[in-house]
């Protein structure tokens, strides 16, 4: 594998402060993801569209695993895909792109798109019931969106239909495939992930016991979706950020390289 040889100094001179701190946030989402446990070998991605533009998109390098991944070694691409800058040669699994290349131009609010192949995620889109509300975790995604697997995501054409799914909802379960959260930042992205995917654990842990489960009522669940709620309560992920910057900092410094 490529030796990672930019440091903190180099890449703040090569890329504006917007574009610096961005990937600082994006290398920290992707160290995150694999701290806990969401991560699929080098393979999946998390993007960041370019503060200041439309067009351009920081993704993962095809090869690295998501603890190896720095500021400097993300990869620069237009909204389709192509290589713009590769700090470290390394190339973007384009095929595995076609979900963030829909979301990225169906959704113009989206600035932070992550997907996972996680053993709970991957669970609940077998479910034929999907995600359901048995937790307060849980509740947070009443309004959670569903896209029906059609393959591997190769097929340029899925992207209208996955976006339609979508509409303008945070996190969908892609059938029989995995977990998708989107945000306005990065941090709001990784939040919404982190707790899908505990709610996903919370809902496998329940059913696997001979327990008889109990669900809140439907007034329940909607007050407390409306709790949820960013205008009611705060954007949530953004208080947090600091906070999961110095968990990283006190394991492994090294993603602000």
């Amino acid at each position: 594998m490529n030796t990672i040889v930019l440091d903190h100094n180099v890449g703040k001179a090569r890329y504006s402060t917007e574009e610096w701190r961005t990937r600082v946030d994006l290398a920290a989402c992707y160290r995150l993801i694999a701290q806990y446990g969401m991560s699929d070998l080098i393979y999946n991605h998390i993007t960041a569209r370019i503060p200041g533009t439309d067009e351009h998109i920081l993704i993962n390098p095809y090869g690295m695993l998501y603890e190896e991944i720095t500021a400097s070694s993300l990869v620069k691409i237009d909204i389709e895909g192509n290589v713009l800058d590769s700090p470290m040669g390394f190339g973007v699994n384009r095929p595995g792109y076609v979900i963030h290349s829909a979301v990225h131009k169906g959704r113009p609010d989206v600035n932070c798109v992550i997907h996972t192949h996680s053993r709970a995620g991957m669970a609940i889109s077998a479910m034929k019931g999907g995600l359901l509300p048995l937790t307060q975790t849980a509740m947070r995604f009443k309004d959670i969106a569903y896209h029906d697997y059609e393959g591997v995501a190769l097929d340029l054409d899925e992207r209208e239909r996955l976006v339609a799914d979508l509409g303008g909802v945070t996190t969908m379960v892609l059938r029989n495939h995995g977990l998708l959260a989107v945000g306005s930042s990065i941090p709001q992205a990784f939040n919404t992930m982190y707790w899908l995917e505990m709610a996903c654990k919370a809902q496998v842990d329940a059913m696997s016991s001979t327990t008889d489960l109990l669900l809140p009522s439907e007034d329940i669940v909607e007050e407390t979706y409306r709790q949820f709620q960013p205008e009611v309560r705060r954007p949530f992920g953004e208080l947090e950020w600091p906070a999961m910057l110095r968990f990283l900092d006190r394991r492994d410094a090294t993603y602000k390289n």
